[in-house]
């Protein structure tokens, strides 16, 4: 059996909250053991049951500030007092050792990993079946109140209208089927020219003349 080393394929994955993703990427990181979820680098404290290293990586604003200075990141925001931020080196690393990663972010995070890593990444975005249905779902959340819920939606109405800076956009109607589809995906991205390293040299020993 032939074996041709690949490169790690860089997903990201977005949508407004409600929709499902959190629920499909831990699927993914079940079911494909070759996905690596990506740990950011975060300011805030490490919370009672956060591992470091697996969780985040807890760092002081002063490293933060550091990593950042120095062009570390690939993406990076504050958010409510505390900095986050995906670590390059990390992520570079384990797509060089055929390692898929996985990133959660928002459109705003994609877009700053889309100018860091060139375009080199597949980025899929998730849309709820209906308005409706969303709110619907947010409301499930007995924790939130009304106002929380509002905010909720207002944020996920402004995300949804960056839908089309996606390479992959799916309604996520059935949790199994939306999941599947990402599979087919992945499994289709693993297979490009492009992140098939050393094919030439292969290629080179058939002997073609």
């Amino acid at each position: 059996m032939v074996k041709i080393k690949n490169e790690g394929v860089l997903l990201v994955i977005s949508s407004p909250s409600g929709t499902g993703k959190t629920t499909i990427c831990k699927k993914l990181l079940e079911y494909d053991k070759n996905i690596h979820l990506s740990v950011s680098v975060t300011t805030r404290k490490k919370r009672k049951n956060e591992v470091e290293g697996i969780d985040y990586y807890f760092r002081s604003k002063k490293d933060f500030l550091n990593l950042k200075s120095k062009n570390s990141f690939i993406e990076n925001a504050f958010v409510f007092e505390n900095y986050y931020g995906t670590l390059k080196s990390e992520v570079l690393e384990q797509l060089e050792n055929g390692i898929d990663v996985l990133i959660d972010i928002d459109w705003q995070g994609t877009r700053q990993i889309t100018q860091a890593m060139k375009g080199n990444l597949i980025k899929i975005f998730l849309l709820p079946p209906s308005i409706n249905e969303l709110k619907k779902r947010l409301s499930k959340r007995n924790s939130d109140s009304v106002k929380e819920i509002n905010f909720r939606m207002s944020q996920a109405l402004k995300e949804i209208k960056h839908f089309d800076e996606y390479d992959y956009v799916l309604v996520n109607d059935n949790l199994d089927n939306t999941f599947q589809k990402i599979v087919k995906i992945i499994e289709a991205e693993r297979l490009k020219l492009s992140k098939q390293l050393c094919l030439s040299d292969f290629v080179k020993k058939l002997n073609l003349t």
